[in-house]
C-alpha cells in the first residue's frame, strides 16, 4: 500500500514531560485514517506536527517523501498549500462572511482574478451544502454549518491532504453523522487521503479505513478498522466497549491519597 505519511521514531518533549513516545507508522495514500483515541494521549499534538506546527523533539515526517521536520517556514508553506485543515473549533475569522473566508486561501496563495475565485468559493459552499450562505456570517450559523463552512475553506486550494481535528466536537448526533458522511463523500469523489482526530467511535466505526491508536503517548495500535474490532489487548477492548480503567485511581482512593490514608 503506497503512503501519503511515513512517521519515524516520533519523540515530542513539553518541558521535562515526553508527550509522544517513539512513534513510528505510516498513513496511507487516498484512505481514511483515523487516529484514535482518550483525551490527553497526544492525538492533537501528533497532528500539529504532521502540519508543521510543532516540530518534534527527535524523528522524522515525510509528506510525499520530503522531510518536512527538517524544513524552513518557507518550504513548509510550499507544502501547506497542498493540505487542507479543519480545526476543532472551525477556526472561522468572525468579521467575514463565509464566502470571504473560504476566498482568503485562494486570494492567498493563487494569481486567480476575482470572478474565478467567486466561481470556485460558489461551487466549495455547494459541495458542503451551504450554498445561498455565502453573504452570512459565523456568528449567525449553527455549529454544524460552521463545521461545514470550514470544510469548504479547507477544500478551497483542492489538497492532496485533508485533515480533520475533532470534526464531531459540540456537535448532536444528527448533524454529526451528517459530517461524516460528508468525509465519506469527499474521499468517494476527490479520492484524496484523509486523516481525522477524534475519540468519537460512532464516527470511527462509520469512515475509517484505517486506524491509529495511541495511549499515554504511545503506539498502541495500527490497522484496518476490522483488526481493531477484532483485537483482543486489553486497552482497545476497554475503549471500544466504553468500560472504565480499573487500574486507574477511583474517587474514593483520590480522597484517600489526599488525606493521607494511602
Amino acid at each position: 500500500m503506497e503512503n501519503a505519511i511515513n512517521i519515524s521514531h516520533l519523540d515530542t518533549h513539553y518541558g521535562n514531560y515526553k508527550v509522544l513516545k517513539d512513534i513510528t507508522v505510516s498513513i496511507p495514500r487516498g484512505k481514511t485514517t483515523v487516529i484514535l483515541g482518550g483525551s490527553g494521549c497526544g492525538k492533537s499534538t501528533l497532528l500539529k506536527h504532521l502540519i508543521g506546527l510543532l516540530r518534534p523533539t527527535n524523528g522524522t515526517i515525510l509528506i510525499n517523501d520530503k522531510d518536512i521536520t527538517l524544513m524552513n517556514e518557507f518550504q513548509l508553506n510550499d507544502i501547506r498549500r497542498h493540505i487542507g485543515i479543519l480545526f476543532q473549533g472551525a477556526a472561522l475569522l468572525n468579521s467575514m462572511t463565509i464566502a470571504d473566508n473560504v476566498a482568503l486561501p485562494l486570494k492567498e496563495h493563487t494569481r486567480l482574478n476575482p470572478e474565478t475565485i467567486n466561481i470556485m468559493v460558489r461551487m466549495k459552499l455547494d459541495l458542503v451544502g451551504l450554498s445561498g450562505f455565502d453573504h452570512f456570517f459565523p456568528a449567525q450559523l449553527s455549529g454544524g454549518m460552521k463545521k461545514r463552512a470550514g470544510i469548504a475553506r479547507a477544500m478551497a486550494l483542492d489538497p492532496e491532504l485533508l485533515f480533520f481535528d475533532e470534526p464531531s466536537a459540540g456537535l448532536d448526533p444528527v448533524t454529526a453523522a451528517g459530517i461524516d458522511d460528508l468525509i465519506l463523500r469527499l474521499k468517494s469523489v476527490f479520492k484524496m487521503t484523509i486523516t481525522v482526530i477524534t475519540h468519537e467511535l460512532p464516527s470511527v466505526f462509520m469512515i475509517a479505513d484505517y486506524v491509529i491508536m495511541l495511549e499515554k503517548g504511545e503506539m498502541l495500535f495500527a490497522g484496518t478498522l476490522d483488526e481493531l474490532k477484532a483485537s483482543s489487548h486489553p486497552a482497545i477492548r476497554r475503549f471500544l466497549e466504553r468500560k472504565p480503567d480499573t487500574a486507574a485511581v477511583s474517587p474514593d482512593d483520590y480522597f484517600d491519597i489526599i488525606a493521607g490514608r494511602i
